[in-house]
């Protein structure tokens, strides 16, 4: 557990457990339908949909939560042993505070190689790259989610932790 101090406001950052998965999903579709939703059809919303709220695929995923006092105000989940992010998101109201920087530096501090990759949505790219992703293809669809594979090489970067 680290706790992230921004202005006045403290956040704690810690691995979800199973009780407050459901909680940190909801955050995330939330999330997905302000900001990404608009970005993709009907098959790219019910794909991402379907996937959040498929046990067999929440069941591959390690999930950090950004927690202001109790409610989980961000999540980024990881799969693949710690090497791909599969969910990153952070409740509007706690933007450009730090948190999604936070959850990143945690997710990369547990991965198990050298590479983090993400499919970054397209609301995203611009995010990544402030964190240190690059792009490593062009955009791509694939059942109906567009997304932009990106890297981040830990060999030839520093975090602080």
């Amino acid at each position: 557990m680290k706790e992230v101090k921004h202005n006045t406001i403290t956040f704690t950052i810690r691995v979800i457990d199973e009780k407050q998965q459901s909680q940190a999903l909801d955050l995330a579709w939330r999330v997905f339908n302000k900001f990404e939703a608009p970005e993709y059809n009907e098959k790219g919303i019910e794909s991402f949909h379907q996937a959040i709220k498929s046990p067999e695929y929440t069941s591959q995923l390690k999930i950090y939560g950004a927690f202001y006092r109790e409610e989980i105000v961000g999540v980024l989940a990881t799969r693949n042993m710690g090497s791909h992010i599969a969910l990153f998101f952070v409740d509007d109201r706690f933007h450009r505070m730090g948190i999604g920087r936070q959850l990143v530096e945690r997710a990369l501090k547990n991965c198990h190689t050298n590479e983090m990759t993400v499919n970054s949505s397209p609301y995203a790219v611009k995010i990544y790259r402030a964190l240190g992703f690059a792009e490593v293809d062009t955009e791509q669809i694939s059942d109906g989610i567009r997304y932009t594979p990106m890297s981040y090489n830990q060999k030839n970067k520093t975090t602080k932790n």
